[in-house]
């Protein structure tokens, strides 16, 4: 192993070892306040050099979720400068994942007429890490002006290709579905490209297995809560990049209930890991998966690529673990509803 790999694989479980603990975890549900779960994370986490200039008494959530978001995208910033084949593919990943996130964003607002509130929301940190025009995008005010300010990036053609419908409303849903299509697909032809033998195994592996369980979950959601054919049903799930047999989708499409979809998943192998992740809600299945995958590969993989796209993961769980937190208590939700939501 080079100097450079040995290098990326201490620091990222360096910084794996420096995660939430079930103590710290236990600490934060028993705050009472969005102040108090700063002051905790402020005093006794590994966010205090982070949240060091903010203040308990006047503290935005908003600000708070800003800052920690800007904490993780700086900390694998940092980490992808290490000279390794798949840093350039993994950068690449976060970016494009924030891009579309901020695309469907002001698409949601565009359908809304409520333009005006994307660019108060924006990441500013995040704009010297991306070629889209970042003012044009938040000035336009119809689809045509949106279309122009992505005409230089990669996903215009899929965009123009969505436009709004007779009535003027936007598919938002069928856009997220192939804007991520999209980056999933270059993610795994970095994978194929740049990287062989069980580097490229153990990659594909996390990258699948994570698809397959989105495949189910969406599954699950858009027959239970859009009533979706068959066929519309598979034209918003990433089946380029599935294990899961065709038949086996092909039934779960079909199938009259969600309890129906759950026999038939369960029947595959991937499908009788389920019940052992605990899970509130089927959304949860993918995260946990991921999650569950990634702790997994930070102690056993030799590979820097494999344990630094974990550690990402493992960083983005206990980000959504910490907004959770907040979001519950900030809502005064019993304290055992909001630990089950937590992924740890």
């Amino acid at each position: 192993m080079s100097k450079t790999s040995f290098a990326v694989l201490t620091k990222a479980r360096s910084k794996y070892g420096n995660r939430l603990t079930s103590k710290d975890y236990n600490s934060l549900l028993a705050c009472q306040s969005v102040a108090e779960v700063m002051s905790y994370l402020k005093s006794y986490t590994h966010y205090s050099a982070v949240l060091r200039d903010m203040n308990e008494r006047d503290v935005h959530r908003g600000r708070l979720e800003a800052l920690l978001r800007q904490n993780l995208f700086n900390e694998f910033d940092s980490l992808c400068h290490y000279d390794s084949g798949m840093s350039e593919g993994f950068s690449q990943y976060v970016i494009e994942k924030i891009e579309v996130e901020q695309i469907i964003r002001f698409l949601i607002l565009l359908n809304s007429n409520s333009t005006e509130k994307f660019i108060y929301q924006f990441p500013g940190y995040f704009s010297k890490h991306t070629d889209i025009d970042i003012y044009k995008l938040a000035n336009a005010k119809n689809y045509e002006e949106f279309l122009s300010a992505l005409a230089d990036s990669p996903y215009y053609n899929i965009l123009k290709n969505n436009g709004p419908d007779e009535n003027g409303c936007l598919h938002i849903s069928d856009i997220e579905n192939e804007l991520y299509q999209f980056i999933f697909k270059n993610i795994l032809g970095k994978i194929l490209k740049k990287t062989r033998g069980r580097e490229r195994e153990e990659l594909n592996s996390l990258f699948y297995t994570i698809n397959d369980y989105d495949v189910f979950s969406r599954i699950l959601r858009l027959k239970k809560y859009y009533k979706l054919s068959s066929d519309s049903i598979k034209k918003n799930l990433v089946l380029d990049c599935c294990d899961l047999s065709a038949k086996t989708v092909d039934a779960m499409c079909n199938a009259e209930s969600s309890a129906e979809v759950f026999s038939i998943m369960q029947k595959t192998r991937k499908g009788r890991l389920i019940d052992k992740i605990g899970y509130v809600y089927a959304s949860d299945i993918t995260p946990r998966v991921k999650y569950k995958l990634a702790r997994k590969n930070m102690y056993f993989s030799n590979n820097p690529s494999v344990v630094m796209i974990s550690y990402m993961f493992v960083s983005e769980t206990e980000l959504m673990n910490i907004i959770t937190l907040i979001e519950g208590i900030r809502y005064k939700l019993d304290t055992k509803l909001i630990q089950s939501l937590l992924v740890y």
